[in-house]
């Protein structure tokens, strides 16, 4: 894809929306309850300020979905998501109450076969139960329960961890843009000096290509030499990068509004041969992991298939962590290619396959693509070369 892709309309938010809302009433749920986030633009496209004040996306099976929000952010919210209603507050009132209005008083009357009735001793009626965004605020989940205080929330993670993780064509164009925008900037970072610099510029070099390359926000630039990348998640600091070095680079951000997550492993000059070896037993890993993408398979095939290559050379209590994660709106989400998820693969998940070989107190390498599922098996949405690159 080059250019600006085609924005997302009111016709696909609108379906995405009754997906969410289909997708709560086959899990027992009343609805979800939208906080501003990932899952808000995804849902509506629309975007607002950072701010104290409640806004809140409610979607119920067969009801117009609403969004709670502040009178002086209701023109803006409008003009984004006009297929919303919107249930406006002022300052001064109580945003809960207008919240509760909406979502129906748990004391209602309902029908005792209605899901979720949990009728007993004392109670004419049920507990309404809703999932709630993750990121939402405490100080706002509270205030819903004072109003409301026989509802049960539960995480929207936990209920319907897979709302976002099946991608649609647009998706998967903007994903596989975003992962070449990346592939563009590793191969740029190859080309400078890294022998004698801090971690650190070369990590500031890395989120200039990024942004070169047509990223609008770079989430995380890891540059882990000698002895830090056995740390998976090291940030950059003022070591000095020496020849000898091998140095982990992890690198991603959204390019419009999808994210891109590739990892590197290269060496400052000639490497001696358990580099290389440890090197090539990640690399082989993580072409069985992606070998065992194809729809059907559990997620944990994936970690299984990278996993025993390690532990097959006698490293596998040096790779600790999971084999991958989803990636979208967000750099990492649902799905999770880890022991016990057994969900299964299907066509449009998005997600990383990265294991790694962590030395402490030595050496770390891990090599990380993108891949989509496919009707047939997997696609990588990175291709640089995998094999280790000599940088000076």
């Amino acid at each position: 894809m080059t250019g600006t892709p085609v924005p997302f309309t009111v016709d696909d938010y609108t379906a995405r929306m009754r997906r969410a809302a289909r997708a709560a009433g086959e899990a027992g749920l009343d609805g979800v309850l939208i906080a501003p986030g990932p899952d808000l633009v995804w849902l509506t496209g629309y975007r607002p300020p950072e701010t104290e004040r409640l806004t809140l996306l409610v979607l119920r099976p067969g009801e117009d979905p609403a969004l709670v929000v502040p009178a002086l952010e209701a023109p803006d919210a409008a003009k984004a998501a006009p297929m919303l209603t919107l249930r406006d507050w002022t300052d001064g009132k109580d945003p809960y109450e207008t919240a509760a209005d909406l979502l129906g008083r748990a004391d209602s009357p309902v029908r005792a076969d209605s899901p979720g009735h949990t009728a007993g001793p004392g109670r004419t009626g049920r507990t309404v139960r809703f999932g709630v965004s993750d990121n939402a605020w405490a100080m706002h989940l509270l205030g819903l329960q004072s109003r409301l205080p026989e509802a049960a929330y539960v995480s929207l993670t936990e209920a319907l961890p897979m709302l976002r993780a099946v991608k649609d064509a647009a998706e998967l164009e903007r994903l596989a843009a975003a992962g070449a925008a990346a592939d563009a900037a590793y191969e740029e970072i190859r080309k400078v000096r890294f022998a004698g610099r801090r971690e650190t510029e070369v990590a500031a070099d890395l989120d200039g290509l990024l942004r070169q390359s047509g990223h609008s926000q770079v989430d995380f630039t890891i540059v882990a030499s000698g002895p830090n990348g056995a740390n998976p998640h090291h940030e950059a600091g003022d070591r000095v990068i020496e020849r000898g070095d091998m140095v982990v680079l992890d690198f991603g951000g959204l390019k419009h509004g999808y994210g891109s997550d590739t990892s590197r492993t290269v060496h400052v000059g000639e490497p001696d041969a358990e580099e290389r070896r440890v090197h090539d037993i990640v690399r082989a890993a993580q072409e069985e992991g992606f070998r065992a993408v194809r729809p059907g398979a559990a997620c944990q095939d994936v970690d299984r298939a990278a996993r025993a290559v390690i532990d097959e050379a006698g490293y596998g209590e040096y790779f600790i962590h999971r084999t991958g994660h989803g990636i979208g709106v967000t750099t990492h989400e649902p799905p999770y290619m880890v022991e016990g998820e057994e969900r299964p693969l299907v066509p449009g998940m998005c997600f990383s396959v990265e294991p790694g070989i962590y030395l402490p107190g030595r050496f770390g390498v891990r090599i990380e693509d993108i891949v989509t599922v496919t009707e047939d098996g997997g696609r990588r949405l990175n291709t640089t070369a995998r094999e280790m690159a000599i940088v000076d």
